[in-house]
């Protein structure tokens, strides 16, 4: 049987090279810019999210909107939850959080939808949860073990996701399609 046994001395000298690099030392085995690029997109798709369920929640009416609204504020919240982990990881990989309103919409892998009615607000948000569980599984695949930090993020936004696909999905049937 393989026993681990780690080099200390050499870890600890690469520990102090290019100490202002914080979490990326000379272990990490992905494409650090590549990374942060992708972590951007994740970061427009869930701002996007975030400001299409808020419209959402502040637009929804009609006999089944009581509750339904209380469920796109819920998901609003948490798409901003998530734009706020992706954002501090972009931060610790020593990227830049791109934030800005200019090109969001093309960054972003969902859009925003122009949905009128309560049922197309619902259908509009249950396809923009099942685009981001589409992506975000390509990116866990994509990162693999060379950034496992990264990938357990993901993994995370994307168990999120399905929840909110989920959720989606039951008021959908629950309002009739």
């Amino acid at each position: 049987m393989n026993t681990f046994k780690a080099d200390i001395e050499e870890i600890r000298r690469r520990a102090l090279e290019k100490m202002t690099d914080g979490a990326v030392t000379a272990f990490y085995r992905a494409d650090k810019d590549k990374v942060i690029e992708v972590l951007n997109e994740v970061l427009a798709t869930e701002t996007v999210c975030t400001l299409r369920y808020r419209s959402h929640y502040f637009r929804a009416y009609g006999i089944h909107a009581s509750g339904v609204e209380n469920e796109f504020l819920e998901h609003a919240r948490e798409e901003q939850e998530h734009a706020d982990l992706v954002a501090k990881r972009i931060t610790e990989l020593g990227g830049v959080p791109n934030l800005s309103p200019e090109g969001l919409h093309t960054r972003s892998h969902a859009e925003y939808g122009t949905a009128e009615t309560l049922q197309d607000m619902i259908k509009e948000d249950l396809v923009a949860e099942r685009i981001a569980i589409a992506t975000y599984s390509e990116i866990v695949r994509w990162l693999g073990n060379d950034d496992p930090t990264t990938r357990r993020l993901i993994e995370s936004l994307l168990a999120k996701e399905e929840e909110h696909a989920d959720d989606m999905a039951k008021l959908l049937t629950r309002i009739g399609h």
